[in-house]
């Protein structure tokens, strides 16, 4: 790798970096290519990202943003699992590493919180936002459809009551 596709791959990183709600560093050793393109797939439906990074050049990436803290966390086979959705990297991360011992997590940074894996873990217990989104709309939702219910009631029962008493 050549000196520009360095800068490229630190400007990249950065990028990412600075556009993250949350940011999942973890560790694989022996994950086979079809493992992780599994594994980017799975983030990538759940709108986070995965990406295999060298710890020289995400370092790099990391200075100036919000997860600097995370620069300790690099070492060995590392990669970062990253999302705008503050759940949504965890959970791909926790659910992927729950089928597969060869991924660990190691930590990450949520705004200015360094989390260590058994934050991330507990953070990817937590529903997602979309999920919450639908309870709310659900919440919402049961008073009316009661209230239309209450309503058409009494004019069923005096519909009702007309019909028989015109039958009669």
């Amino acid at each position: 790798m050549d000196r520009t596709q360095k800068e490229q791959l630190v400007a990249q990183l950065k990028e990412t970096f600075e556009a993250s709600g949350l940011v999942v560093v973890t560790q694989q050793t022996g994950l086979t290519v079809s493992e992780v393109s599994e594994l980017r797939r799975n983030a990538k439906q759940s709108g986070a990202g995965f990406k295999v990074a060298k710890n020289r050049l995400a370092k790099i990436a990391l200075e100036g943003t919000k997860f600097e803290a995370l620069a300790p966390y690099f070492k060995g086979p590392t990669a970062i699992a990253s999302s705008e959705d503050p759940i949504a990297a965890a959970k791909v991360c926790v659910e992927f590493a729950k089928e597969n011992e060869k991924l660990s997590i190691v930590g990450g940074v949520m705004g200015d919180q360094v989390l260590d894996a058994n934050s991330i873990k507990a953070l990817a217990s937590l529903p997602s936002l979309d999920e919450l989104r639908g309870k709310i709309v659900g919440v919402l939702q049961a008073p009316a459809t009661k209230l239309a219910g209450v309503t058409q009631a009494p004019a069923g029962q005096l519909a009702r009551v007309f019909a028989a008493y015109g039958k009669g």
